[in-house]
């Protein structure tokens, strides 16, 4: 666990700017969005785990309790200050402490804040998190390679295309996607990203 400094699984991180606040999940957190399922199916489009109704919503918190517990995901909720609301989730995965490295992801957010800004205030305190307070060398990030709006969000913060995972995983529908591997790594984030992205958030 060379060079990172105060991870703890079990930790509360808060994190909050003028914009956002983020909170470890709760098991519970999944009544804030209970009618998103039906409603907009479309936020699920590329995920992997099928949320389709209400109780793959409750399973998908669950889940995320889990891994939390196992130390190898950490999960947060999404809180916008503006509508004061809950909107949506994202996590750290695949935390890998011996190597100062995590992916960033299972992120989504209700359609009523896409293209708001809010995405790039929530990376923002999450990469701060990640590099500054944890002392993670590496953050990586991968989507379904059709999923453009997705891509286009990582590379608008500054990550780097590595490469594609040719079938990489299934899909709920049984189909095989080809996922993008996009990364952050802590020089680039100290020399220019996190500069970068703060004028993103002005």
């Amino acid at each position: 666990m060379l060079g990172l400094k105060s991870f703890d699984p079990q930790e509360d991180y808060i994190l909050e700017d003028e914009r956002v606040l983020l909170r470890p999940v709760k098991e519970d957190d999944w009544s804030n969005f209970a009618n998103l399922p039906e409603s907009s199916p479309e936020i699920w489009q590329y995920s992997l785990m099928a949320i389709q109704k209400t109780e793959d919503l409750k399973a998908y918190f669950q889940e995320a309790m889990i891994h939390r517990k196992n130390g190898n995901s950490y999960a947060f909720i999404v809180f916008d200050k503006l509508t004061q609301s809950f909107v949506g989730c994202t996590r750290f995965y695949d935390i890998q402490l011996k190597y100062q490295s995590t992916q960033l992801g299972y992120t989504w957010y209700k359609t009523s804040v896409w293209g708001s800004g809010l995405n790039a205030h929530c990376k923002y305190l999450l990469l701060q998190l990640a590099f500054e307070q944890l002392g993670f060398e590496r953050v990586e990030f991968r989507a379904d390679n059709d999923n453009k709006r997705s891509i286009a969000a990582m590379q608008k913060i500054g990550c780097t295309i590595e490469g594609i995972l040719r079938s990489h995983l299934p899909k709920p529908n049984g189909e095989r996607r080809d996922s993008i591997v996009l990364s952050i790594l802590k020089k680039e984030w100290q020399e220019k990203i996190k500069e970068d992205l703060l004028l993103q958030l002005k």
